[in-house]
């Protein structure tokens, strides 16, 4: 008897904190970005096509979606972002920094070696992105990694 008067305040005070969690939560209104414009797909986006909104007492910002400045200015949209609306994070991508058919330094490193070619790219890519490349002398497709300076980093097979 005594065990189920100890669960039975337990639960209750679980209960409690959590109502008083859910009422800390609504008073903490969340203000978040979405676009105040049609982004169509491949438009960068800016802080200017974007308008902060509050959201009402209770509602609460989905999990997938990029609703702050930094993960959404200078990003790229893959498809088109509606005003008003949410930005789902799969439909943002990082800038280019190589495009197709640019020329690039192509650099394999192991220990003191260092070789390096100049090499044409296949299809573009950010930072972190494995991208097909062309060696300009040898003609052979390869695959390397896309640095930040630019650079393709290729490692040995």
């Amino acid at each position: 008897m005594r065990r189920r008067n100890a669960l039975l305040h337990i639960r209750t005070a679980v209960l409690a904190f959590a109502m008083l969690g859910g009422a800390a939560q609504a008073a903490d209104q969340e203000v978040v970005l979405v676009p105040n414009r049609v982004i169509y797909p491949g438009e960068t986006i800016a802080l200017s096509s974007l308008k902060e909104i509050t959201l009402k007492p209770g509602k609460v910002r989905p999990d997938a979606v990029a609703t702050l400045a930094d993960e959404l200015d200078g990003r790229i949209a893959k498809r088109t972002l509606l005003p008003g609306r949410y930005v789902p994070i799969t439909a943002l991508r990082e800038a280019w920094l190589v495009d197709r058919g640019a020329s690039v330094q192509v650099v394999f490193a192991s220990g003191p070696l260092m070789i390096s070619a100049a090499a044409v790219t296949l299809e573009p890519g950010a930072a972190g992105d494995v991208v097909k490349v062309r060696n300009l002398d040898s003609g052979k497709v390869f695959t390397g990694t896309v640095m930040a300076d630019g650079s393709i980093r290729v490692g040995a097979i």
